[in-house]
């Protein structure tokens, strides 16, 4: 069941990043706390000037739940702004990557890593206490080749929360119809995703075609080279809340949800 509202575990990370900023100290507790030389789940986050976000990620990964070893390893790709002066402020580890590119910094990210298992994530998403537990979960199980749960979105600029609701309620149905009729490795994000590192390395990383995106395209390696299957986690535990600047790729939020549907009856 989606959300109508904000749940408060979320309203609690998506302020200001002054308002964050002054909570730093706490949140570098806790990611100290949670953090491990040798950890169990790498949590990856590309970032290119995230200043406004970062803190809002962190935030919410350091009240996670788990009681996994974890390490959260912040991508720096040639950021401009503060990013990385906020990401050492919290305590999490920042390496820096020089070529520019989502795909470059997903893969340095993959090298760095030293989890058993690799949680992609985004600079600009916040996720729930329990996301870690409820996307590692289904990897225990060795048929099970990548995991990619759901999102919604965060009310921006006045736009009401349930407007937002039909978008991902369309977005629903697109997934069940690619899962059941099409491709479902189109339905995996990189910033709600999970798969084994051993079998990431194996498969050249995140290097994919052009005209295709790095994190469906790592599904399907992983998944025809292994011959194992995608799972999907629908659970509201592991739906992240991200801004709508996937909807302003889509040309907004009406234009995006017709071509969604469009799309899905065969309509020009």
């Amino acid at each position: 069941m989606r959300h109508i509202g904000l749940p408060a575990y979320i309203t609690k990370h998506n302020q200001p990043k002054e308002v964050l900023r002054s909570r730093a100290e706490t949140v570098r507790k806790q990611i100290q706390k949670l953090h491990s030389s040798t950890p169990d789940i790498s949590i990856v986050i590309p970032a290119y000037n995230e200043a406004e976000n970062i803190l809002k990620t962190l935030s919410s990964l350091a009240d996670t739940t788990t009681t996994r070893k974890v390490e959260i390893i912040v991508v720096n790709n040639n950021s401009k702004d503060e990013t990385e002066e906020l990401v050492r402020l919290a305590g999490a580890t920042c390496i820096l990557e020089t070529k520019q590119g989502i795909t470059h910094a997903r893969n340095a990210g993959l090298d760095k890593a030293k989890g058993e298992y690799i949680l992609n994530a985004d600079a600009d998403t916040i996720y729930p206490p329990e996301w870690i537990d409820q996307m590692v979960s289904p990897l225990y199980k060795q048929d099970v080749a990548m995991v990619y749960g759901n999102f919604a979105f965060i009310p921006t600029e006045g736009t009401p929360r349930p407007v937002f609701l039909m978008y991902e309620y369309a977005s629903d149905v697109s997934k069940w119809i690619n899962k059941k009729f099409r491709e479902e490795a189109v339905n995996i994000y990189g910033f709600n995703s999970a798969f084994r590192r051993t079998e990431g390395l194996q498969v050249d990383s995140f290097n994919h075609p052009v005209g295709s995106n790095e994190d469906g395209w790592m599904g399907l390696k992983l998944r025809n080279t292994f011959h194992k299957k995608f799972h999907y986690v629908g659970s509201s535990k592991a739906t992240v809340w991200t801004t709508d600047r996937r909807l302003q790729i889509d040309g907004g939020l009406i234009k995006g949800t017709i071509m969604r549907l469009k799309r899905h009856l065969h309509l020009k």
